[in-house]
């Protein structure tokens, strides 16, 4: 089968995967990417239909997770390009991607003045086209294509898919996290899954993480000197996700310290959160499902919503979890702007940043950076702490190791970082490694089984050729009969084979003498053949036939204590057991031929 990234090959953003596998064609994600304001945000869509409507080349698209990098393109490629058949998501994701999609239409086209982006009738009829599925469940899309659903940690509802087309299976990751967290589970699969590819992200392909503790102890550390400084905290964030994770940090170690400075979140932000985290509690770890029954592990003694947008420009020290997270449009680029000059203010980038967003250039260190058509001196302190619900190279080798895949695909990683963890997998595991650029077509050597009806008569027969007493296997005997016009295979004993193209069946057969000690008592072998080989042996008065005359043995005229075994080809493992037998009831002898 083949695989073609049109985005998320050698980058991140914009993740929109294309897979030809039995016959179907499968798009998994259709992601925005954040860096570009052109049409190069989208997906190349023309790269399928040649740009017309998508409706008669896919048979279904796949969202992993409600990020816009993965799900940011969707209405686009719906309602402007064209696709009427069945999207598949998750339930969390079918409940917030548009939420998430509307937030970001309103900074595109009423405030930037996009007049190409899709509105929100748009993204209405989107959702409508959506199917959700439960994790596990087995989905039949048509006959011969079925996909899975599995827990990807990451965030609330991601999932990784398992897609299957007959005996030919993918496991596409998305965005995933093989450790904890304090809001969410570890990503897991069925172990032993054997997809024949694995397309994995790899955007922490070269990172192994610190201890978790370390790195939240520094973070609380670099926030409470900042404070302490009488500085302001900007903390960029995406709405669902990191921005729980590091609020229920803040809130203990403010609660434990007994600090009085505020510290806000984006107004919005945990109304909508909250309510998505209370109706999907299932998809969230042990320790918060066991805390909602007393309260909700969401509402915050010290945090609390940004009512007045003008409380930024309050003197003094401050903490703001705004979004969003790559600072690359919104309301944390609005405070960052009035915050990046004083450099008792400190910025901490909690996770990963697209090459050509602000939040990339701030962590690349540019001291002036040009924003909404002005340049700004950036002057206060900044801080890159990977919070990142992302897997590292440690948790993809342990998924690679779970799952048991022929090869393996990384997408949604830098090219480079991809090279690294292409040659570690390829020592490690001895597996086919590939990292395709945006655009460039994969194909991927897959197995082929399949299913045969055998008639019952030739397993039968197959069975009572074979001499072993247990029968627990043995050697399958047929034709098999190709027909090219209707590409079916057809299994035939070698007389209905021969009988159908009228051909004459050509028997090679063995024979040799035995010698035995005493005259043979042709009475005793005649039971012992029967209830030892062939229960239809005939006795006859020349000897004894088995098997329909496939194994003769034929008594000599001039010498009672010499017989000749005969066998066709196919019986050559019942003759030492049947030589033995003649010996036997001959009391013992030695071979002449």
């Amino acid at each position: 089968f083949q695989v073609v990234p049109l985005g998320a090959g050698q980058d991140v953003g914009r993740s929109c995967i294309l897979i030809t596998m039995g016959g179907k064609n499968i798009m998994l994600d259709c992601g925005m990417h954040m860096g570009f304001q052109d049409d190069r945000k989208f997906p190349d869509f023309s790269y399928i239909s040649g740009g017309g409507r998508l409706t008669d080349y896919l048979d279904c698209v796949i969202i992993s997770h409600f990020h816009l990098d993965h799900c940011g393109s969707l209405p686009h490629m719906s309602e402007i390009v064209g696709y009427d058949g069945p999207i598949y998501m998750t339930y969390p994701t079918k409940a917030i991607a548009p939420v998430l999609l509307e937030d970001y239409r309103k900074v595109q086209a009423d405030i930037r003045g996009d007049p190409n982006f899709f509105t929100s009738h748009n993204i209405k009829e989107c959702i409508k086209k959506v199917i959700a599925v439960n994790l596990h469940e087995i989905v039949q899309v048509d006959e011969t294509l079925s996909i899975r659903a599995f827990y990807a940690g990451h965030v609330l509802g991601a999932a990784m898919f398992e897609v299957r087309v007959g005996c030919q299976s993918i496991l596409y990751t998305g965005d995933f996290n093989m450790t904890p967290d304090r809001h969410l589970g570890a990503a897991r699969v069925l172990p032993g899954l054997r997809p024949d590819l694995l397309i994995s992200e790899s955007t922490y392909a070269t990172t192994i993480r610190d201890s978790k503790r370390a790195r939240e102890r520094d973070f609380l550390k670099k926030v409470h000197d900042t404070v302490m400084n009488g500085g302001k905290v900007l903390i960029p964030v995406f709405a669902l996700g990191r921005a729980q994770e590091l609020c229920i940090l803040l809130e203990s170690y403010w609660e434990r310290l007994d600090l009085k400075v505020p510290v806000f979140f984006s107004q919005g932000l945990a109304g909508k959160a909250n309510a998505y985290y209370r109706l999907f509690i299932n998809w969230t770890n042990e320790k918060i499902k066991k805390t909602f029954v007393h309260r909700n592990m969401f509402d915050f003694k010290h945090i609390r919503a940004l009512s007045d947008y003008n409380l930024v420009e309050m003197p003094g020290p401050m903490v703001l979890l705004s979004t969003p997270g790559m600072l690359h449009g919104g309301h944390s680029l609005q405070v960052f702007k009035k915050w990046c000059s004083d450099p008792k203010n400190m910025i901490i980038m909690p996770g990963y940043c697209v090459a050509g967003t602000v939040g990339a250039k701030v962590i690349g260190g540019m001291k002036q950076i040009e924003m909404d058509g002005r340049m700004f001196d950036i002057n206060l302190g900044v801080e890159y702490m990977s919070f990142s619900a992302h897997a590292d190279a440690k948790g993809i080798m342990q998924l690679i190791r779970d799952c048991e895949p022929r090869n393996v695909m990384f997408v949604h990683g830098e090219a480079g970082k991809m090279e690294f963890l292409k040659d570690k997998v390829e020592k490690e595991f001895g597996l086919r490694v590939y990292k395709p650029a945006n655009g460039e077509t994969v194909s991927i050597p897959a197995s082929l089984e399949m299913d045969i009806e055998v008639p019952a008569e030739l397993i039968h027969r197959s069975i009572s050729l074979d001499p072993t007493p247990a029968k627990r296997a043995c050697p399958f005997r047929a034709s098999l009969l190709l027909d090219k016009q209707s590409s079916t295979l057809e299994v035939l004993s070698t007389e209905a084979a021969a009988a159908q193209f009228a051909f004459q069946i050509h028997t090679i057969t063995h024979s040799e003498y035995i010698q035995t000690e005493k005259d043979i008592n042709w009475k005793e072998l005649a039971r012992s053949v029967r209830s030892n080989v062939d229960m239809e042996m005939q006795q006859k008065a020349d000897g004894i036939e088995a098997f329909d005359g496939d194994v003769v043995v034929m008594k000599c005229k001039d010498d009672s204590r010499k017989v000749e075994l005969m066998w066709t080809e196919n019986m050559d493992s019942w003759q030492p057991q049947i030589a033995e037998l003649i010996r036997k009831a001959g009391g013992g002898g030695a071979v002449a031929n």
